[in-house]
């Protein structure tokens, strides 16, 4: 099949996604994407050329083993060609590889805290514009009596509470529209 690998030019396409003959399509998938996240040149350590050249293999590898009929000839392939014995291995999960953050992410991050910021001072300006009380005590330290203790006055201790205002246009209104 034109555009294959076979054995004798390096490793066969189930080497190079580590996986034995007999792996499933989930299987063939879940190879795929933790090692494109390895090679791929955007995240790799990798030189730009090597990582380029690798995902292009792991990619070629992949699409024709997705593929069944182009898997089916390329098995037949590999059976007319000695195989050299290579260790397969299953792939278990990697641990995420820790990353500087890229320029798109520094700019998506300060864009957020950006309007983050803006959504506050908007909410708090219209709040004040408004006339409305940022911050309100509970009704009940207005209503409550001052504790005085046994022998001393309200007066004397400093603990006086002023007496709740009578003024209507702090008082909720009881009527209904």
């Amino acid at each position: 099949m034109a555009g294959c690998e076979t054995a004798s030019t390096g490793p066969n396409h189930y080497q190079l996604l580590r996986l034995p003959p007999t792996a499933s399509a989930q299987d063939l998938r879940q190879a795929f994407r933790s090692l494109s996240k390895l090679y791929h040149p955007d995240t790799t350590l990798l030189p730009a050329p090597q990582a380029e050249e690798q995902f292009r293999q792991l990619q070629l590898a992949y699409l024709t083993l997705n593929d069944p009929e182009r898997r089916r000839a390329y098995d037949s392939q590999l059976q007319a060609v000695p195989l050299q014995p290579a260790p397969v291995r299953r792939l278990e999960r990697s641990l995420s590889v820790r990353r500087a953050l890229s320029g798109g992410e520094w700019f998506a991050l300060v864009l957020l805290g950006v309007a983050l910021v803006l959504s506050l001072v908007l909410g708090l300006s219209l709040a004040w514009w408004r006339g409305l009380e940022l911050v309100t005590p509970p009704t009940s330290w207005l209503d409550a009596p001052a504790v005085q203790t046994a022998g001393t006055s309200g007066a004397e201790t400093g603990h006086e509470r002023p007496a709740p205002s009578a003024d209507p246009a702090l008082q909720p209104s009881l009527a209904v529209s």
